[in-house]
């Protein structure tokens, strides 16, 4: 059965791709739209057996993330896939991968309830949110996105329907397959649908802001903080350019404990701390535009790291900010800056023993002058391994992983 034969009667419409629908300046010679798992199935397979190259999209609001694609015939596209069936008295939910990630919070929060992550991207989908893996300001206190997820349906290569865990937070069946998915950029199968543990809405929210003038001002504010028996929800660091830096304590629970705790984290950093009971706009989003890399360190250099990455980037107007508690920090280089200013940047933290650099997402230039979006790669031969094992021939999104996967 051909790819068209088997779908445009049987919940899935095909057209053919067109600018619009480009991965990498790849444009699709098809696009499929399959309306359910059973259909993602069915293009999976006959994909396979026509040996097509597949990359899938959602809300296509990470398509320029990771490596470009080798290959792309076959573009599958999952907004199709959008379902939401919440569990209220379990606190688990399991959503469909086309599902807008804006379209599960308003459910949840109607129900008093949260999956407590702060999406890092306006206009995204559960599915790109589980594939790109990238967790927000509050996986300090609530784990990653990875530690959320309890449950996931994925469509392997050849179009076997693939589930793991379920829908109870304690399942221990089958092997943890959702964990290689989540960050794997699609390359390893088509995610379908994902359950997540909730939690609830904390009943208060306070957020306290710090400037820093400098860096030994933040390390001896961090001190601090980590010395105070508050459990924050972030600790958030700033690093502009030119100007202060700032540093963000939310802290989340009852009223009357918070109130205690702000007052604790008040004196902790300085009496010119504002605190404000909702979190700025933006709150956790990164920026759309320019290269941006993910850099990595030990949680008590964080601060050290992001005034190293200001003193490399010379001329350029590099901004760094993320998690001063967990070591995740974001290098935002402005729209146009040249390879070899991001390699400069790359190399000098890639050289500091205990300190990765990512390139999670790079302009068009800085990819047609070879920079290394990844840096080394420990467990790289495994990682090629479980390739091989999943994709054995390479089709799901060749390219777009560490080490050409």
């Amino acid at each position: 059965m051909t790819l068209v034969e088997g779908l445009d009667a049987e919940g899935c419409a095909l057209r053919e791709g067109t600018g619009a629908d480009a991965v990498g300046g790849l444009v699709p010679a098809r696009v499929a739209l399959p309306s359910d798992t059973r259909a993602l199935g069915r293009v999976m397979s006959a994909a396979a057996g026509e040996g097509l190259t597949v990359v899938a999209r959602g809300g296509g609001t990470a398509m320029d993330w990771g490596g470009l694609p080798r290959g792309l015939d076959l573009l599958v596209d999952t907004t199709g896939l959008s379902w939401i069936e919440h569990i209220a008295g379990d606190l688990v939910v399991e959503v469909g991968a086309g599902t807008p990630v804006a379209e599960l919070f308003e459910v949840l929060a109607a129900a008093g309830q949260r999956l407590s992550v702060d999406p890092v991207r306006a206009g995204g989908t559960v599915g790109g949110m589980v594939a790109t893996g990238v967790s927000g300001p509050r996986r300090l206190l609530n784990g990653a996105l990875r530690d959320l997820v309890i449950g996931m349906t994925v469509v392997r290569a050849d179009g076997v329907v693939a589930r793991s865990g379920g829908r109870v937070v304690k399942n221990v069946a089958g092997y943890d397959l959702a964990k290689l998915h989540t960050g794997g950029l699609g390359t390893l199968g088509v995610v379908a649908s994902v359950a997540f543990r909730l939690h609830p809405v904390p009943r208060a929210l306070r957020v306290v802001t710090r400037p820093v003038p400098s860096g030994a001002h933040a390390e001896r504010m961090l001190t601090v903080l980590r010395r105070s028996t508050v459990t924050p929800s972030a600790v958030e660091l700033d690093w502009p350019p030119e100007g202060p830096g700032s540093l963000r304590v939310v802290l989340e629970g009852t009223p009357e404990g918070v109130e205690a705790r702000v007052t604790e984290v008040v004196e902790a950093l300085g009496g010119e701390s504002a605190v404000a009971d909702t979190l700025p706009e933006g709150w956790g989003l990164l920026p759309v535009e320019g290269t941006l890399a993910l850099v990595s360190v030990p949680p008590a250099e964080s601060v050290r790291a992001a005034t190293r990455v200001g003193e490399l980037a010379a001329d350029a107007d590099v901004r760094v900010s993320g998690s001063a508690r967990s070591g995740t920090l974001y290098a935002s280089f402005p729209p146009g800056t040249g390879a070899v200013g991001v390699e400069t940047v790359l190399g000098g933290v890639r050289s500091t023993p205990g300190w990765s650099a990512t390139l999670l997402r790079a302009e068009p230039h800085v990819h047609a002058a070879g920079t290394d979006l990844w840096g080394e790669v420990p467990g790289l031969p495994l990682m090629r391994a479980v390739k091989d094992s999943l994709d054995p021939d390479h089709r799901l999104a060749p390219g777009r992983f560490a080490g050409g996967i």
